[in-house]
Order: C-alpha cells, then sequence, then structure tokens
C-alpha cells in the first residue's frame, strides 16, 4: 500500500509517532498522531491552553492505526538472527502509512515488557542489539543514538512494571481530562492494571499522605500544556509479582493439593496407586481439570508433584475465602503503611481518590457478567456467584449457541490478513480457558481490591435486585465517597483504547510544546527524571554499556553490514577502540618523555647511592674518599655497565676558564675566591691538578663523588703552595718560549707528589 501524500488536508502540521508494544504473547505496533503544538495558535487564559495535545490514532482509517504480530519477542531468545524476519511485517505497515516525507521526524519505540524481563541478560542484549539494527537500516524513522540505556537510546529497551503503570497513568488522566483545567480544578484517577503474571498500581496520594510519604517512593510526572505551562504531579507506583491472574492461580492449585493431601490419613504408596478428586469452589459446577502444581513447598511430598484431578464445586463465596491468603497481608512491613506482601504504599483516601481498572479488571467484569464501567460489588458479587454455582454442561451449551449466533465476548481478538478487524471479541481458541476461569479470576479481582489495596464495598443493605451500575454514582455520594464512582473498569475511552503505549505519545505530543521559559528543563520520562536513581525503589532496566561487550553491542547497529563481526571475522569495534586508546596514551606520553626520562635516572642513582652507602657502613669504612680504591667510584662503575642507559654524558676536561671556556664555573661554588696576592687563579691550578690524573690509579672513567674527590685536592694542593713565597703568572709563562713544557712538568711534579 502507498503511504498517504504530504499534501492531503489532514495531515497539514501533524506529527506522527510509533510504538511497538513488545508484549510476552506477541508484539503490537501502535501508529498515533497529533498536530504540531507549534502551529496552533493558544491565546492566553483560554481553555485550550489548560490542555494536553490532542493524541489520536495515526490514520484516517481507524482499522489500519494498529497492526499484530505473534508470538512474543521473547521467543526468539535462542535465535536473535531471525528478529528482522519477526519485525519486517510491522515495520512495512508503518511505512506504508507515513509518508517518506515524514518518517525522518517520526519517533519509533521498541518497548519491551513482561516476556523480555524474564530473559537473562545477555540474551536480552542479543534481541535488542538485532532489534536496533534491524530498524537502524531498514527504516527511516527517529531512532536515538546509543547510550547507556540501550544500543538504540531510549527508543529501543526493556520497560519496568513500573513504567508501565507510569504511562497508564498518564493515558487514564489524559483520557478521563484528568490533567485538564487549572490547578485548582484537577482531580486525577488512579490507575489500577492486571495481566497474567503482575499487577500494578499507580496514583497520585493527596497532600497529606505526601506529607507522611517516603520521598524516594513518588515519581515526579512533568507535562507541558498547550499554552507552555508545566505541571507536575508527584505519583506513587509499584508492581506485585506473581498477583496477576494467571499465576495467582498457579499458586493457588499448588496450596490447594498441599492441604488436601496433609488432611489424608494415607501414606504416600496408598496415594500412588489411588486417585483422588479434588475439589476446588473456584471452577463452575462439575468442571473437571487435571492440573500440575507449579507452585509447591520443597517438603512436599513426590505425590503431590504429580498431575492431580480437580474437579468444580461453584461457591464464589468459598472461593473468595479461600484465594484470600494467597494476598499475603500479615506480611512484615518494613515501610508503614503497607498492602499486599509487605510491599508499602501510601495512604489512599478513597472518599476523594477514584480509580480506573483496566485489563483484567475490565475482562472479568465485562466479558462473561456484562458489568464493566462503574462498580458495585454487590451487583458483581451476585453476577460471580450465579455464574459459579452453575453446571459446566449448561455453560457449554449457551457457548455453543453464542457460537452459532456468532456473539462471541472476550478478551481475544479477531485477525483477518494480519490486522486486527475486531477488538474485545474471543476466538474458539480462547474461550474456553476464559470461562473455565471466569470464577476464580473474579473472585481474585475482588479479593485485590477489597482485602489487598482496602477499598471499600458499597453494601446494599437491602439486597434490591434491580441494583444498576449506573446508579453506583449516587450510592458513593450518599455514602460519602465523592460524587464519582471510587473504581471503574474501562477498556476505551471514545475510540481510543486505554494503554500505557496511549501514555507514552502524550508525552512526547507534550515535549513539543514550546516552554514559556527557554531556560526550562527539557520534559523527559519520568523514570529519568529521578535524581538519585541508585538509591530509587524503581531500578530502571539498563543495556550493560560498561563492559566491552557492551560498548561493542551499542556501535555495531551503526555500522554497515561488510564490518560486522561476522564478515571480518574480528570485532572491528573492540579493535578501533584499542587503536584509539593506544593513540591517547601516546598522544599523553611523548610530550613527557624527557622528564620521564630524567625522573627515571634521577631515582637509579638515589637508589645506587643509597645500596653504596649501606655497604660502606657494613665495612666500617667511610662513605666519601678519594684515591685508586674508592669504592664509591668503582661500585658505581660496575651499576653503569649493567644500567647503559643510565650513563651520564661524559662531562668536560677541567681547564683554564678564559671568556671563550667558562667549563668550572658550574662546578665551583660561587663564593669561592682566588687568592688576592697571587696571579695563579684556582680554576688554573684545577686545570694543571686535573691533568696530572692520568698518571694516577684513579679509573679514567669519573665515578660518584668524583668532582668533590678533585676539589678537595685542589683546596689543598692551593693551600700548600700558598706558604711559598714563589708566585707563578700563568701568562707570563705563556709568554715566554718553552712555556708549555716547563709548565707540563710542573704539573707532572705536582700529580707525582699528590699521589705520593
Amino acid at each position: 500500500m502507498a503511504p498517504p501524500l504530504s499534501s492531503s488536508s489532514w495531515l497539514a502540521g501533524r506529527h506522527f509517532g510509533i510504538v511497538i508494544d513488545a508484549g510476552s504473547s506477541g508484539s503490537r505496533l501502535q501508529i498515533y498522531s497529533w498536530k504540531d503544538p507549534r502551529s496552533i495558535h493558544v491565546e492566553k487564559g483560554s481553555p485550550l491552553a489548560y490542555t494536553l495535545p490532542k493524541v489520536e490514532k495515526g490514520t484516517q482509517d481507524n482499522d489500519l492505526w494498529v497492526t499484530k504480530v505473534e508470538p512474543g519477542l521473547s521467543s526468539l531468545a535462542d535465535k536473535p538472527a531471525d528478529v528482522g524476519a519477526y519485525l519486517r511485517p510491522l515495520l512495512a505497515h508503518a511505512r506504508d502509512h507515513i509518508p517518506p516525507s515524514l518518517q525522518p521526524d517520526t519517533p519509533l519505540f521498541l518497548l519491551a515488557t513482561a516476556g523480555m524481563r524474564l530473559l537473562a541478560p545477555e540474551k536480552q542484549a542479543e534481541i535488542l542489539l538485532e532489534t536496533c539494527r534491524f530498524l537502524i537500516t531498514h527504516s527511516n524513522f527517529k531512532i536515538e543514538d546509543a547510550s547507556a540505556v540501550g544500543p538504540c537510546g531510549s527508543s529501543v529497551r526493556i520497560i519496568t512494571g513500573e513504567e508501565e503503570g507510569l504511562f497508564g497513568w498518564i493515558a487514564v488522566n489524559y483520557l478521563m481530562d484528568g490533567f485538564t483545567g487549572s490547578s485548582e480544578d484537577r482531580t486525577t484517577y488512579g490507575f489500577l492494571d492486571m495481566g497474567g503474571a503482575s499487577t500494578q498500581i499507580a496514583f497520585e496520594p493527596g497532600p497529606e499522605s505526601q506529607k507522611e510519604a517516603n520521598s524516594d517512593s513518588l515519581i515526579d510526572v512533568r507535562l507541558r500544556l498547550l499554552g507552555g505551562q508545566e505541571i507536575h504531579h508527584k505519583v506513587f507506583v509499584t508492581t506485585w509479582l506473581g498477583y496477576g491472574t494467571n499465576q495467582a492461580r498457579e499458586r493457588y492449585v499448588g496450596k490447594a493439593i498441599s492441604e488436601y493431601e496433609a488432611n489424608l490419613d494415607l501414606d504416600d504408596d496408598e496415594l500412588s496407586q489411588e486417585s483422588h478428586r479434588i475439589p476446588d469452589p473456584c471452577l463452575p459446577k462439575n468442571l473437571e481439570l487435571t492440573e500440575n502444581p507449579v507452585h509447591s513447598s520443597s517438603s512436599a511430598s513426590p505425590h503431590s508433584q504429580e498431575v492431580h484431578r480437580i474437579i468444580g464445586t461453584g461457591s464464589f463465596e468459598q472461593c473468595m475465602k479461600k484465594s484470600a491468603s494467597l494476598l499475603n497481608t500479615s506480611a512484615p512491613c518494613p515501610d508503614t503503611p503497607c498492602l499486599m506482601n509487605g510491599v508499602h504504599v501510601p495512604h489512599i483516601d478513597f472518599s476523594v481518590s477514584h480509580f480506573i481498572g483496566v485489563s483484567e479488571y475490565w475482562y472479568s467484569s465485562e466479558h462473561i457478567f456484562g458489568l464493566g464501567g462503574a462498580y458495585d460489588f454487590v451487583e458483581y458479587e451476585r453476577a460471580a456467584s450465579k455464574f459459579c454455582a452453575r453446571d459446566w454442561s449448561s455453560i457449554m451449551q449457551e457457548h455453543e449457541e453464542s457460537r452459532a449466533r456468532h456473539r462471541l465476548g472476550g478478551d481475544g481478538e479477531v485477525s483477518q490478513d494480519g490486522a486486527v478487524v475486531e477488538a474485545g471479541q474471543w476466538g474458539p481458541q480462547v474461550e474456553l480457558p476464559r470461562l473455565q476461569m471466569q470464577c476464580f479470576k473474579a473472585a481474585w479481582i475482588a479479593n485485590v481490591l477489597h482485602e489487598g489495596i482496602k477499598m471499600p464495598r458499597l453494601v446494599d443493605p437491602g439486597g434490591n435486585d434491580t441494583t444498576e451500575g449506573d446508579k453506583v454514582a449516587e450510592e458513593a455520594s450518599k455514602k460519602g465517597l465523592g460524587r464519582r464512582p471510587t473504581f471503574q473498569s474501562v477498556d476505551n475511552v471514545g475510540d481510543i483504547a486505554i494503554s500505557w503505549t496511549l501514555g507514552k505519545m502524550v508525552l512526547e505530543a507534550s515535549k513539543e510544546v514550546p516552554p514559556l521559559v527557554k531556560t526550562t528543563k527539557p520534559l523527559v520520562d519520568p523514570i529519568d527524571d529521578i535524581d538519585d536513581i541508585e538509591h530509587s525503589p524503581i531500578q530502571p532496566i539498563r543495556f550493560p554499556l560498561l563492559s566491552l561487550d557492551g560498548i561493542e553491542h551499542a556501535m555495531a547497529p551503526h555500522l554497515p553490514t561488510s564490518l560486522s563481526r561476522d564478515t571480518l571475522g574480528f570485532s572491528p569495534v573492540l579493535f578501533l577502540l584499542y587503536v584509539v586508546v593506544i593513540f591517547i596514551l601516546l598522544f599523553i606520553v611523548y610530550p613527557m618523555r624527557r622528564r620521564l626520562r630524567a625522573t627515571c635516572l634521577r631515582r637509579v642513582r638515589n637508589a645506587t647511592k643509597r645500596d653504596i652507602a649501606y655497604d660502606l657502613a657494613e665495612e666500617g669504612k667511610p662513605l666519601t674518599g678519594s684515591g685508586p680504591s674508592s669504592p664509591t667510584l668503582s661500585n658505581g662503575h660496575w651499576i653503569r655497565r649493567l644500567l647503559p642507559f643510565t650513563t651520564s654524558k661524559p662531562k668536560m676536561p677541567l681547564s683554564l676558564v678564559t671568556s671563550n671556556n667558562p667549563a668550572l664555573r658550574h662546578i665551583i661554588p660561587s663564593n669561592t675566591r682566588s687568592s688576592p696576592t697571587r696571579p695563579f687563579s684556582m680554576p688554573a691550578f684545577a686545570a694543571a691538578t686535573a691533568t696530572s690524573t692520568q698518571y694516577s690509579s684513579r679509573p679514567p672513567s669519573p665515578g660518584p663523588g668524583y668532582i668533590d674527590d678533585v676539589l678537595a685536592g685542589q683546596t689543598s694542593l692551593m693551600t700548600s703552595r700558598s706558604r711559598n713565597a714563589s708566585q707563578i703568572n700563568l701568562s707570563s709563562i705563556a709568554s715566554r718560549p718553552g712555556a708549555i713544557s716547563r709548565a707540563n712538568s710542573l704539573n707532572h711534579s705536582g700529580g707525582i707528589l699528590q699521589a705520593e
């Protein structure tokens, strides 16, 4: 199908957003759209200024805004290479319904839920990597760059149950006008969601409850109205894993089998030989099922682990009592107040707080009982008791008649050519499980509402058989519970289904509204607004970027296929990383090479001097000295042979100091002066002394302490010669013939005398 033309009037100024809800049983792509907030003229103070952007279905044909594939994305855990083939129909559907010119500005999100959360981190990373690679290389939609969140940033990631609850809370209040109007008129709704594995609650506590609640347990949800005003709501959200209808049923069966066998006076051998039917009040009357206990204690008998036959007795009242213990409301509460399983939940004032229930709350109320909407416990209990007490054969007869009339109801979908053509309709493959479990699910829903969350029952003392759901609002007002029903189950508002994906898109559209102040902090997902995320009770699921594999996973989707690990036989990402690290080290070390070399030489020399001093102290010899047997020179000499890189540059020979030869000015201390009565200078005599050393037994290569010895010899000779009356003028000697030979003989004699 060709995408719509961008010249269409419906497309004028329209923005799009795509969310793929990757659930445990399938992945659903939903296209949303909204008018560009910057193109809407909003007068200051007008009612429009206090509303959010209007998010609608993303196609003019209402049936084409959503499509679905099965099974869930998590089913590809052992074959991640098939992710592309799995997602191709979804991506093709999005390309067919969004104009190519608008696709680069259309954000695409693939957000995975319960099924992916159950996989090992390695499997999660592999699937997310392949998903990111496929979406980048096969579409032009707007996808974020790699970050600590994932290889495609927050565009492709796994969300927690709490994030589902927050997005669902936004969706409910958006559809129920909880964000509309001024701050004084706004009253938000609480959000309840229950699936097969878990249940969530999200609500905004009252002012008094917010003061008493732990600040870390409240999440700041920020949205921006069309007038540019930013609204803040402090929302509490939590998830109870194992409290969904399917897992609750599994725990219930394990508990029922254990209790039944504990009351039997039979040993294991007799149990294994005799078959027993376990009565179950949570099944319609005379319905018999074979079930294997998934949840049972480790001390249970081997027989309790086998398949058992369970037969329904059809008592809704008894089912309520037996399943209530699964709520574990007596668990220790480290942070009061608590509800189910010791989980902290701020106090809920049901006189002002009103809740909307979706998913199983709606299915269990509407699809069999026809009681979706405003909730009346009396009417709900009456319908559930009547259904549970029915004989299973009569339920099956009605089921067959409904099929013949094509009037099936339920929580499934009817699909044709891969598109959902009817929502809220069972297919034959899911109808019987719904009918079998309806009694238990109805009891579990009621228990969670009233025993778990502590929602008050609306009791009708007169037992009026004509009580109708549309009178609940009036009844609630009379009983002081507010002008609206305390609880109502909802599936759609108008033609928009309540889904956490809608909440995500409302937030994305709100981000596009220009703020009143340009320096305003940008809007982000609520989970990203938590300042101290490390100590928050909500921990997002992040991609392992801190490891080398994580870095490779993050960068690989952005490289062409020819540069992949499979094509080259090695990882080009890690190779490039190593090269970059080496160049960085060279860039830092090269300018410091001389300083590092000098530091190393100093440390070697200091270590050498310490070793020599220690050896001399051991032998009782002086630490300094002169002459041919000086250990300082000899030890330093052999160390330099072992460590040739420590050999210093050869020193210049001592010579007469002239204007062109100041060789000794850096050796002789500046406070040393020549004798004022003698023209023979100290540097000149030092040169003669240095020349005479070629006849001594001192090693030719100077070692440590050599300069000190020379200076000491100069001082002694100078002192001895100062006692003589004769004066030597080198300049006069050098001017006469034969002066050089006489000077050499003088130097020789001085060297011999010094040696002697």
